[in-house]
């Protein structure tokens, strides 16, 4: 991966950001040139929520190259309360803990490592805000730890 094109995709990786189409409406992440509904050209900056649904999940016990030392994991298919469909890596659960239907939050987490002395990419990541009943709950106060948006800490690195 090289430098400039992570650099590219930072609002993606690390807020979510997409693009909403200013004919019809119609939100995007990953931000389209293309409206699928109305073939519009025109789009806006659009900032999704980050919380939506479990809609599908999988255990991944064989991973693409580079993924090895994350195995296992589990990837899920999040509806966005927004609209949209994202694929992501699960983090903060444990398998049992999943269920389709559950709340979800995006949360930034590494992504992989190039090396042992290249660079570090992070990402977006969901975890589950509800248990396997549906009661909300806080995943990081339940597991006794606080992980701060890494987003906040970056632009206050780097500012």
């Amino acid at each position: 991966m090289e430098l400039a094109r992570n650099w590219r995709l930072r609002d993606q990786r690390y807020r979510l950001k997409g693009n909403q189409c200013k004919i019809c409406g119609a939100k995007y992440f990953p931000p389209r040139e293309v409206c699928e509904n109305c073939r519009g050209t025109e789009f806006s900056a659009y900032q999704f929520s980050g919380h939506g649904e479990l809609f599908s999940f999988t255990i991944m016990r064989q991973a693409p190259q580079g993924h090895e030392e994350n195995l296992p994991y589990a990837v899920g298919m999040i509806k966005l309360d927004e609209g949209p469909m994202v694929e992501a890596q699960l983090t903060d659960c444990e398998f049992a803990e999943l269920k389709i239907g559950q709340r979800v939050e995006m949360v930034t987490r590494k992504w992989r490592a190039y090396g042992d002395d290249g660079l570090i990419v992070y990402g977006y990541k969901f975890r589950p805000t509800t248990d396997t009943n549906g009661k909300e709950f806080c995943p990081s106060a339940a597991r006794g730890f606080y992980l701060a948006p890494i987003f906040q800490l970056v632009t206050w690195t780097f500012l």
